[in-house]
């Protein structure tokens, strides 16, 4: 089974989300003045904390919640995406802010001296590449997450800004390599899990991450269920009445603190 998947692995991973620049994250804002702003710094500090540390438990620390407040500081350039580009504004221009995404560049002596500061540092090391398999169940739709698939294609957005967000290389297999072979929906799931394990190695894959997006009856988010093999060890984590996007945020997140050496998910 092993031989395969393996060829697979290696020509075939259909997507390829390299890293952007770790002293960079996103915020989002209804304005460029002054006030929105510093609201968007103060949403991209912690991110960006996480991202060069690779350590998602600092999300929580109040410590990054009291640097956020002078977020300012730690900010070298900035720019904005009008989320409503090509929308005329119309009469109420000025009584009415308009959505932008904005791109902060953060200083990265600041932010290396900000991780000092939390007793952390930043993760230098070549970053692993994930091979990334996710088993979507929605009713009566079961697909699995394909870089050109027929369905998904929020998801695979989804899956693409995670990667983003925690400066985490990221593949996604083709559709036409998970049709039949030990990765499809009907293959035993400790299979693919043993499969995937090996593939990773094979591949030069440092990690392989997998997992499976459910919507049933009666729920009131998605429930997902993560496991990342590594060439060591099986990490198994959960997250439950999400949106898909929270989901994906939490795998790439979990994976990331593994990979970084800060331990089991929570």
């Amino acid at each position: 089974m092993l031989g395969l998947l393996a060829p697979f692995i290696l020509a075939s991973c259909g997507q390829d989300t390299a890293p952007a620049d770790l002293y960079q994250a996103k915020g989002f804002v209804t304005g460029q003045d002054e006030r929105y702003r510093q609201s968007g710094f103060a949403q991209g500090l912690p991110d960006v904390l996480v991202k060069v540390s690779g350590d998602p438990r600092l999300r929580d620390d109040p410590r990054v919640a009291a640097l956020a407040a002078t977020a300012e500081v730690y900010v070298g350039s900035y720019t904005y995406h009008d989320q409503m580009e090509g929308v005329p504004i119309g009469d109420e221009q000025g009584t009415r802010d308009r959505p932008y995404d904005m791109t902060i560049s953060f200083k990265p002596d600041r932010i290396n001296a900000a991780l000092k500061s939390l007793g952390s540092e930043p993760w230098v090391s070549a970053r692993p590449r994930l091979v990334v398999f996710v088993a979507v169940r929605n009713h009566a739709l079961d697909y699995t997450l394909a870089s050109d698939g027929e369905f998904g294609s929020d998801q695979r957005d989804a899956l693409a800004a995670a990667a983003w967000q925690m400066g985490m290389p990221l593949r996604m297999p083709a559709t036409a390599e998970l049709s039949t072979g030990p990765m499809s929906l009907n293959a035993p799931p400790m299979e693919r899990m043993q499969s995937l394990a090996g593939a990773a190695t094979v591949a030069g894959s440092d990690a392989a991450l997998a997992g499976t997006l459910v919507w049933g009856d009666g729920f009131i988010g998605w429930h997902a269920d993560w496991r990342l093999v590594t060439k060591d060890k099986i990490y198994d984590w959960a997250i439950h009445d999400v949106s898909f996007d929270e989901a994906f945020r939490n795998a790439v997140r979990g994976a990331v603190q593994v990979l970084s050496g800060h331990g089991q998910p929570g």
